[in-house]
């Protein structure tokens, strides 16, 4: 009898276009926070390539699952990836696949007396 896990269909995701990141001293942002994080940006050009779970991403940027985790809690919440699809495992267990949100992050400086 044939399984069927893992399944595992092919992802298709649009990250936006761009996003725009309005650094001011009175409106404190975390994207700088959770950029500045060496893993953080080793799981973004992960992405880069193509959407994955965390298992996998893990294994390529050679990290614990806990620790990629860690991370992609924050770079969600920083808007910066997105959960896009629920795959599952030989064994049954859901695995979240995440992609990049924005094909393109803009910086800008905003003094709020301009």
């Amino acid at each position: 009898m044939a399984s069927a896990f893992p399944h595992q269909p092919p992802v298709t995701h649009a990250p936006r276009e761009e996003t725009n990141i309005v650094v001011d001293r009175d409106e404190p942002t975390d994207v700088l926070q959770v950029l500045s994080s060496e893993s953080a940006q080793e799981i973004l050009g992960t992405l880069k390539s193509e959407p994955r779970t965390a298992s996998e991403i893990a294994k390529s940027v050679n990290q614990s699952v806990q620790n990629v985790s860690y991370h992609l809690d924050r770079l969600c919440e920083a808007e910066l990836i997105t959960p896009i699809e629920t795959w599952y495992s030989e064994k049954g267990r859901e695995m979240t696949v995440y992609a990049l949100a924005t094909e393109q992050l803009v910086v800008q400086f905003h003094d709020s007396d301009d």
